[in-house]
Protein backbone atom coordinates (compact mmCIF):
# COMPACT_ATOMS: atom_id res chain seq x y z
CA UNK A 1 0.00 0.00 0.00
CA UNK A 2 1.51 3.34 -0.74
CA UNK A 3 0.41 4.53 3.03
CA UNK A 4 2.75 1.97 3.85
CA UNK A 5 5.16 3.33 2.05
CA UNK A 6 5.58 6.37 2.69
CA UNK A 7 5.18 5.78 6.64
CA UNK A 8 8.48 3.83 5.68
CA UNK A 9 10.00 6.69 4.22
CA UNK A 10 9.14 9.07 7.10
CA UNK A 11 10.47 6.33 9.91
CA UNK A 12 13.62 5.94 7.35
CA UNK A 13 13.92 10.15 7.57
CA UNK A 14 13.21 10.21 10.98
CA UNK A 15 16.08 7.65 11.44
CA UNK A 16 19.04 9.27 9.46
CA UNK A 17 17.79 12.67 11.08
CA UNK A 18 18.90 11.42 14.44
CA UNK A 19 21.32 8.62 13.11
CA UNK A 20 19.22 5.95 15.37
CA UNK A 21 22.35 3.26 14.83
CA UNK A 22 23.87 5.46 17.33
CA UNK A 23 21.35 4.60 20.18
CA UNK A 24 23.48 1.74 21.30
CA UNK A 25 25.56 4.56 22.59
CA UNK A 26 23.81 5.00 26.11
CA UNK A 27 21.40 2.12 25.34
CA UNK A 28 23.99 -0.31 26.20
CA UNK A 29 24.74 1.44 29.25
CA UNK A 30 21.21 2.05 30.63
CA UNK A 31 20.45 -1.88 30.05
CA UNK A 32 22.96 -3.06 31.76
CA UNK A 33 22.50 -0.75 34.92
CA UNK A 34 19.02 -1.99 34.45
CA UNK A 35 19.63 -5.92 34.96
CA UNK A 36 22.35 -5.24 37.78
CA UNK A 37 20.02 -3.00 39.41
CA UNK A 38 17.09 -5.48 39.55
CA UNK A 39 19.46 -8.42 41.10
CA UNK A 40 17.59 -10.84 39.69
CA UNK A 41 14.49 -9.51 40.80
CA UNK A 42 12.93 -8.35 36.81
CA UNK A 43 10.48 -5.90 36.77
CA UNK A 44 9.17 -6.58 33.48
CA UNK A 45 6.91 -3.55 33.33
CA UNK A 46 9.97 -1.42 34.34
CA UNK A 47 12.26 -2.92 32.11
CA UNK A 48 9.84 -2.06 29.36
CA UNK A 49 9.37 1.41 30.59
CA UNK A 50 12.74 2.39 30.48
CA UNK A 51 13.37 0.87 26.84
CA UNK A 52 10.87 2.75 25.77
CA UNK A 53 12.27 5.89 27.69
CA UNK A 54 15.76 5.59 26.84
CA UNK A 55 14.73 5.87 22.96
CA UNK A 56 12.33 8.77 23.15
CA UNK A 57 14.54 10.74 24.87
CA UNK A 58 17.71 9.87 22.86
CA UNK A 59 16.26 10.21 19.67
CA UNK A 60 14.17 13.71 20.73
CA UNK A 61 17.79 14.62 22.23
CA UNK A 62 19.71 14.24 19.19
CA UNK A 63 16.64 15.50 16.89
CA UNK A 64 16.28 18.90 18.81
CA UNK A 65 20.27 18.94 18.50
CA UNK A 66 19.91 18.91 14.24
CA UNK A 67 17.64 21.85 14.80
CA UNK A 68 19.05 24.09 17.37
CA UNK A 69 22.49 23.34 15.24
CA UNK A 70 20.99 23.69 11.91
CA UNK A 71 22.90 27.31 11.08
CA UNK A 72 25.90 25.92 11.76
CA UNK A 73 25.05 22.75 10.12
CA UNK A 74 24.67 24.28 7.07
CA UNK A 75 28.02 26.53 7.34
CA UNK A 76 30.24 23.83 7.68
CA UNK A 77 30.87 22.05 4.28
CA UNK A 78 31.57 18.86 6.25
CA UNK A 79 27.56 19.16 7.87
CA UNK A 80 26.03 20.86 4.56
CA UNK A 81 24.47 17.94 3.29
CA UNK A 82 22.74 16.66 6.40
CA UNK A 83 18.54 16.54 5.59
CA UNK A 84 17.67 19.77 7.40
CA UNK A 85 20.33 21.90 5.54
CA UNK A 86 18.94 20.47 2.55
CA UNK A 87 15.96 21.18 2.87
CA UNK A 88 14.92 17.82 2.77
CA UNK A 89 13.42 18.28 6.99
CA UNK A 90 11.60 21.48 7.61
CA UNK A 91 13.27 22.69 11.44
CA UNK A 92 9.45 22.64 12.32
CA UNK A 93 8.96 18.87 11.32
CA UNK A 94 12.26 18.23 13.58
CA UNK A 95 11.04 20.18 16.13
CA UNK A 96 7.68 18.49 16.49
CA UNK A 97 9.23 14.90 16.09
CA UNK A 98 11.37 16.21 19.20
CA UNK A 99 8.73 17.14 21.04
CA UNK A 100 6.82 14.62 20.66
CA UNK A 101 9.69 12.25 22.08
CA UNK A 102 10.49 14.09 25.25
CA UNK A 103 6.59 14.12 25.92
CA UNK A 104 7.17 10.61 25.84
CA UNK A 105 9.97 10.58 28.01
CA UNK A 106 8.46 12.28 30.20
CA UNK A 107 5.20 9.96 30.72
CA UNK A 108 7.22 7.20 31.00
CA UNK A 109 8.87 8.75 33.62
CA UNK A 110 5.66 9.57 35.25
CA UNK A 111 4.41 6.11 35.16
CA UNK A 112 7.95 4.84 36.57
CA UNK A 113 7.51 6.94 39.74
CA UNK A 114 7.62 10.08 41.43
CA UNK A 115 11.47 10.43 41.63
CA UNK A 116 11.93 9.33 37.79
CA UNK A 117 9.38 12.14 37.32
CA UNK A 118 10.86 14.67 39.76
CA UNK A 119 13.89 14.07 37.44
CA UNK A 120 12.86 14.35 34.57
CA UNK A 121 12.92 18.30 33.98
CA UNK A 122 16.54 17.64 34.67
CA UNK A 123 16.96 15.64 32.08
CA UNK A 124 15.41 17.56 29.34
CA UNK A 125 17.18 20.74 30.72
CA UNK A 126 20.60 18.69 29.39
CA UNK A 127 19.28 17.41 26.15
CA UNK A 128 17.89 20.57 25.21
CA UNK A 129 20.86 22.81 26.83
CA UNK A 130 23.93 20.50 25.52
CA UNK A 131 23.58 21.67 21.99
CA UNK A 132 24.47 25.02 23.32
CA UNK A 133 27.27 24.32 25.13
CA UNK A 134 29.48 24.26 22.10
CA UNK A 135 28.90 28.29 21.73
CA UNK A 136 30.66 29.47 24.70
CA UNK A 137 32.88 26.43 26.72
CA UNK A 138 35.68 23.90 25.22
CA UNK A 139 33.99 21.50 27.90
CA UNK A 140 31.09 20.85 25.84
CA UNK A 141 32.47 17.24 25.28
CA UNK A 142 32.02 16.65 28.82
CA UNK A 143 28.39 17.96 29.44
CA UNK A 144 27.80 15.87 26.26
CA UNK A 145 29.01 12.90 28.05
CA UNK A 146 26.98 13.72 31.09
CA UNK A 147 23.81 13.90 29.39
CA UNK A 148 24.31 10.38 27.94
CA UNK A 149 25.28 9.18 31.34
CA UNK A 150 21.82 9.84 32.40
CA UNK A 151 20.76 6.63 30.93
CA UNK A 152 22.49 4.38 33.26
CA UNK A 153 22.27 6.52 36.71
CA UNK A 154 18.47 6.97 35.64
CA UNK A 155 18.03 2.98 35.03
CA UNK A 156 19.55 2.71 38.34
CA UNK A 157 17.45 5.20 39.84
CA UNK A 158 14.02 3.71 37.94
CA UNK A 159 14.27 0.20 39.44
CA UNK A 160 15.79 1.16 43.21
CA UNK A 161 14.70 4.81 44.25
CA UNK A 162 18.61 4.96 45.25
CA UNK A 163 21.91 5.34 43.94
CA UNK A 164 24.97 3.43 44.13
CA UNK A 165 28.78 3.10 43.44
CA UNK A 166 28.11 0.33 40.49
CA UNK A 167 25.65 3.16 38.81
CA UNK A 168 28.20 5.84 39.95
CA UNK A 169 30.68 4.07 38.01
CA UNK A 170 28.40 3.12 35.32
CA UNK A 171 27.56 6.32 34.55
CA UNK A 172 31.27 8.00 34.72
CA UNK A 173 32.38 5.06 32.21
CA UNK A 174 29.44 5.97 30.19
CA UNK A 175 30.29 10.44 30.10
CA UNK A 176 34.05 9.58 29.73
CA UNK A 177 33.86 6.91 26.95
CA UNK A 178 31.32 9.39 25.06
CA UNK A 179 33.76 12.78 25.56
CA UNK A 180 36.65 10.95 24.63
CA UNK A 181 34.87 10.21 21.10
CA UNK A 182 33.35 13.38 20.62
CA UNK A 183 36.55 14.88 21.18
CA UNK A 184 37.86 12.74 18.40
CA UNK A 185 34.48 13.52 16.17
CA UNK A 186 35.43 17.12 16.99
CA UNK A 187 39.56 17.12 15.74
CA UNK A 188 37.46 16.90 11.69
CA UNK A 189 36.43 20.73 12.53
CA UNK A 190 38.74 22.68 13.73
CA UNK A 191 39.39 25.26 11.50
CA UNK A 192 35.75 25.64 10.81
CA UNK A 193 35.04 25.58 14.41
CA UNK A 194 38.04 28.82 15.27
CA UNK A 195 36.14 30.74 12.41
CA UNK A 196 32.76 30.42 13.34
CA UNK A 197 33.34 30.65 17.02
CA UNK A 198 32.35 27.35 18.20
CA UNK A 199 34.02 26.01 20.58
CA UNK A 200 35.75 22.78 21.47
CA UNK A 201 38.85 20.75 22.74
CA UNK A 202 40.77 20.28 19.80
CA UNK A 203 39.89 24.18 18.71
CA UNK A 204 41.08 25.40 21.86
CA UNK A 205 44.05 23.95 22.57
CA UNK A 206 45.27 21.69 19.18
CA UNK A 207 44.36 18.31 17.68
CA UNK A 208 47.43 16.90 18.98
CA UNK A 209 46.89 17.71 22.66
CA UNK A 210 42.87 17.28 21.86
CA UNK A 211 43.71 13.54 20.75
CA UNK A 212 45.50 12.89 23.99
CA UNK A 213 42.57 14.30 26.78
CA UNK A 214 40.60 11.95 24.53
CA UNK A 215 42.96 9.41 25.23
CA UNK A 216 43.08 10.02 29.01
CA UNK A 217 39.41 10.37 29.01
CA UNK A 218 39.18 6.61 27.88
CA UNK A 219 41.79 5.26 29.82
CA UNK A 220 39.43 7.08 32.48
CA UNK A 221 36.34 4.68 31.34
CA UNK A 222 38.11 2.05 31.20
CA UNK A 223 39.45 1.86 34.73
CA UNK A 224 35.33 2.78 35.51
CA UNK A 225 34.62 -0.20 33.74
CA UNK A 226 37.10 -2.38 35.47
CA UNK A 227 35.97 -1.17 39.14
CA UNK A 228 32.53 -1.96 37.99
CA UNK A 229 33.30 -5.48 37.60
CA UNK A 230 35.30 -5.63 40.69
CA UNK A 231 32.36 -4.09 43.22
CA UNK A 232 29.47 -6.06 41.21
CA UNK A 233 28.87 -9.81 42.29
CA UNK A 234 27.27 -10.57 38.73
CA UNK A 235 30.29 -10.01 36.48
CA UNK A 236 32.93 -12.46 36.19
CA UNK A 237 34.99 -14.14 33.48
CA UNK A 238 32.49 -13.03 30.79
CA UNK A 239 32.44 -9.29 31.64
CA UNK A 240 36.19 -8.98 32.08
CA UNK A 241 36.68 -11.24 28.59
CA UNK A 242 34.51 -8.02 27.16
CA UNK A 243 37.06 -5.56 29.09
CA UNK A 244 39.62 -7.10 27.17
CA UNK A 245 38.20 -6.74 23.59
CA UNK A 246 36.86 -2.97 24.49
CA UNK A 247 40.39 -2.38 25.66
CA UNK A 248 41.98 -3.37 22.24
CA UNK A 249 39.25 -1.68 20.60
CA UNK A 250 39.80 1.22 22.10
CA UNK A 251 43.43 1.45 21.14
CA UNK A 252 42.63 0.33 17.50
CA UNK A 253 40.32 3.34 18.03
CA UNK A 254 43.42 5.83 18.52
CA UNK A 255 45.80 4.29 16.80
CA UNK A 256 43.83 5.03 13.18
CA UNK A 257 44.04 9.21 13.85
CA UNK A 258 46.32 10.78 13.96
CA UNK A 259 47.01 14.94 14.44
CA UNK A 260 47.79 14.54 10.53
CA UNK A 261 45.53 12.32 9.28
CA UNK A 262 41.81 12.78 10.22
CA UNK A 263 40.82 10.38 7.59
CA UNK A 264 39.52 8.18 9.67
CA UNK A 265 38.19 10.13 12.66
CA UNK A 266 34.20 9.56 11.72
CA UNK A 267 35.19 5.61 11.46
CA UNK A 268 37.20 6.18 14.82
CA UNK A 269 34.50 8.10 16.44
CA UNK A 270 31.49 6.06 15.77
CA UNK A 271 32.21 2.92 13.74
CA UNK A 272 34.58 0.91 16.29
CA UNK A 273 32.79 2.86 18.93
CA UNK A 274 28.95 1.22 18.46
CA UNK A 275 31.10 -2.50 18.62
CA UNK A 276 31.84 -1.13 21.65
CA UNK A 277 29.09 -0.53 22.40
CA UNK A 278 27.37 -4.25 21.34
CA UNK A 279 30.46 -5.80 23.09
CA UNK A 280 30.28 -4.27 26.81
CA UNK A 281 26.06 -5.23 26.35
CA UNK A 282 26.46 -8.83 25.24
CA UNK A 283 29.26 -9.50 28.08
CA UNK A 284 27.67 -7.40 30.36
CA UNK A 285 24.01 -9.27 29.87
CA UNK A 286 25.31 -12.99 29.32
CA UNK A 287 27.05 -12.29 32.99
CA UNK A 288 24.17 -11.54 34.61
CA UNK A 289 22.12 -14.16 33.19
CA UNK A 290 24.53 -17.13 33.11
Amino acid sequence: MAWIKTLGKKLHGYGVLVMFQHTIFSFSFGLVSLLLASQGAFHWRKIALLLVGLLAARTGANAINRVIDAKIDKANPRTATRQIPQGKMSQKEALWFAIFCFVVTVVVAALLGPVTLALSPIALLFMVGYSYTKRFTALCHLVLGFTCAMAPAGAWIAITNSFSWTALFLAGANMFWVAGFDIIYGSQDVEFDRSYGIHSIPAAVGVKNGLLIARLFHAIAFVCLVIVGLVTPQFGFLYFGGLLIIGILLIVEHAVVRPDHLAHAEIASYNVNEVVSLVFLVAGVLDVFI
